[in-house]
């Protein structure tokens, strides 16, 4: 009798043992909200050469749209913003490794990328535009007839191009796009007629555009794709950042301060409220 309660009390204490493991990890899970607040800092990925949206100037200071919005937003949460450039094709993949908080630089909405991220609410309102050089006579997706196209490869346009060939893909040449990391690379062969159009974000185009010398050297015909809208992603399941992020945005356009961003970058007030 003895050793059999011996041996009860010991599988019972392991049980308790085992029991109080589990609590322990219960409490010392952290939210990914938590981990920020404790670290003070807000790391977000950004692709820096995406003008206006977080982009470096003449001097390599990392500037644009997103940059002063996360600033304002991160302002309002009490945390500092740090600004990772990534490679923008592994996004996705640098914030399932933690190597980053949040996507946030000109970032669409899409129900792909749905699967992977959550996403905040929309801040700002977009599409896909058909940049040409205006001697090509380019005025709509149709006259790319045969012609060749470029994107930025892992971009919305690039997307959007994959998932509604017929707008566009069935009859390009080739039935493809050319891709590049940057947009800035892709402007280079525009301009040195190696491709015909750019599919681009219409921020990027407006802004590049209104910056050359000779603006007029190129053709914006307006997108066909339906519009899109930016957003915060975040990894799956952080609802708690998700839902601080949110209230952040919506104090900053309450306020003023995402709007008086949106004047500086683009001249007027883009900023959504929903």
């Amino acid at each position: 009798m003895k050793r059999l309660l011996k041996i009860g009390g010991t599988v019972l204490g392991l049980s308790l043992v085992l029991v109080g493991c589990g609590n322990a990890d219960e409490k010392t899970k952290a939210s990914k909200w938590d981990d920020i607040k404790e670290k003070n800092e807000l790391v977000i990925g950004i692709d820096d050469t995406f003008v206006p949206m977080g982009f470096r100037d003449e001097k390599d200071n990392i500037v644009g749209f997103d940059i002063d919005l996360a600033k304002e937003v991160t302002k309002e949460l009490g945390i500092k913003a740090k600004f990772q450039p990534i490679d923008w094709t592994l996004k996705e993949t640098e914030l399932d490794n933690g190597t980053i908080d949040v996507i946030w630089n000109g970032y669409t909405v899409t129900d792909a990328r749905k699967e992977k991220v959550d996403f905040t609410m929309n801040y700002l309102s977009n599409e896909q535009v058909l940049v040409s050089l205006s001697d090509s006579g380019i005025k709509t997706f149709k006259d790319m007839k045969d012609k060749v196209i470029g994107a930025q490869e892992g971009s919305s346009g690039a997307d959007s191009f994959e998932d509604n060939p017929e707008l566009l893909k069935d009859f390009v040449k080739d039935q493809e796009a050319i891709l590049y990391p940057t947009f800035t690379e892709a402007f280079l062969d525009l301009e040195a007629k190696r491709i015909d159009g750019l599919l681009i974000d219409k921020v990027f185009a407006e802004y590049y555009i209104s910056q050359q010398k000779d603006s007029k050297k190129f053709a914006v015909a307006p997108s066909e794709f339906e519009n899109e809208n930016f957003a915060i992603g975040v990894k799956k399941g952080e609802t708690e950042l998700v839902k601080q992020l949110n209230d952040a945005l919506q104090k900053a356009y309450k306020d003023g301060s995402s709007v008086k961003v949106s004047e500086k970058w683009f001249g007027e007030n883009r900023v959504l409220t929903e």
